[in-house]
C-alpha cells in the first residue's frame, strides 16, 4: 500500500476520496455522458496491444491492485460530496526518484468551477507531505488548453516535449511535460492556487 493511501481530502465544496466499487453506476454514467467531451484526450490501445477491458469493474480492479502495490492512488473528484471526475496518481516511484504522475478528468457540467485545479492541488499537497514524494509530473497534449490552464494555475514548470508519447484517440500523440518539485512550493500547492497561481 502506498504511503498516505487511502486518503480523503477537501477544500470547501471540492474534495477527493478513494475510488470504490460502489461508484460503478455514477462513474459509468459520467463516462457515457461525457464521451464526446473527453474523447480527444482519452488513452487508446494501439493495434496489437493488450490492455484491461474498458469497463468499470476491470478499471477499478486494476487501480486497486496498483494501489495495494503502492504504485497508484485512484481518487474520485467530488463537488458537494458528489462524484464529478477523477484524479489518478500513477507511476509512484520510491528510492532515488520519489516521484509520481497525475492524470485527471472532470465532467463537462463542472468544468470551469475550479474542481480540477483544486482537486489536483489537494492531491499534490498530499503527495509532497504525507506521501513524502519529491516530484510530480503532468503530461498533456499541446492543444489541450483546459489542462494547460490547470498546470499554469498550479505553477508547474514545463520541462520538455515528449514526441509521440501516448496513444490517444487512435494515434500516437506528442505531449508537453510539466513538473513540480516539493521545494518549489514550500507554502503548499493549494495555498499557491488560492493566492493566484505561479510566482514564476
Amino acid at each position: 500500500m502506498a504511503r498516505g493511501w487511502p486518503a480523503v481530502l477537501a477544500d470547501g465544496l471540492i474534495g477527493v476520496r478513494p475510488l470504490v466499487r460502489r461508484d460503478a453506476a455514477t462513474w459509468s454514467r459520467l463516462r457515457a455522458e461525457n464521451a464526446d467531451w473527453l474523447h480527444r484526450w482519452e488513452a487508446t490501445l494501439p493495434p496489437g496491444a493488450v490492455g484491461i477491458p474498458d469497463s468499470y469493474g476491470a478499471t477499478i480492479a486494476n487501480l486497486r491492485r496498483r494501489a495495494r502495490e503502492g504504485a497508484a492512488m485512484p481518487f474520485v473528484a467530488t463537488w458537494d460530496g458528489q462524484m464529478v471526475g477523477q484524479v489518478t496518481v500513477s507511476s509512484i516511484t520510491r528510492g532515488s526518484a520519489m516521484s509520481a504522475s497525475i492524470g485527471y478528468w472532470v465532467a463537462k457540467s463542472h468544468a470551469g468551477r475550479g474542481v480540477t485545479p483544486t482537486a489536483v492541488a489537494l492531491v499534490a499537497d498530499h503527495l509532497f507531505t504525507t506521501a513524502r514524494l519529491h516530484r510530480i509530473e503532468i503530461s498533456l497534449r499541446p492543444e489541450n488548453e483546459a489542462s494547460l490552464r490547470v498546470v499554469q494555475k498550479l505553477g508547474l514548470t514545463e520541462v520538455g516535449l515528449a514526441p509521440r508519447y501516448l496513444h490517444i484517440a487512435g494515434d500516437w500523440r506528442d505531449h508537453r511535460v510539466f513538473q513540480l518539485l516539493a521545494e518549489d512550493v514550500p507554502e503548499g500547492v493549494l495555498t499557491r492556487l488560492r493566492a493566484g497561481g505561479s510566482r514564476t
